[in-house]
């Protein structure tokens, strides 16, 4: 025998914040969402996203290890 009401209810227009803004609407089974960061603000999507490694993989697993390169 199936259970009845045992899925949460359904909202459409789910509103979604990022510091204290309205950003989207979106479908979600709460009214309101709060997120830290979403895709305009994050680095990657921005375009501000800075490369940290300025050497290779390679050369540092060399260095670590006091290793020759061949």
């Amino acid at each position: 025998m199936p259970k009845e009401n045992i899925h949460p209810q359904w909202y459409n227009e789910s509103k979604v914040y990022c510091d204290g803004k309205h950003i989207m609407t979106v479908g979600s089974t709460k009214e309101k969402l709060n997120v830290d960061i979403w895709s305009g603000n994050h680095p990657f999507f921005t375009g501000s996203q800075r490369i940290i490694d300025t050497e290779g993989r390679v050369e540092k697993f060399m260095k670590k290890y006091k290793l020759k390169n061949q």
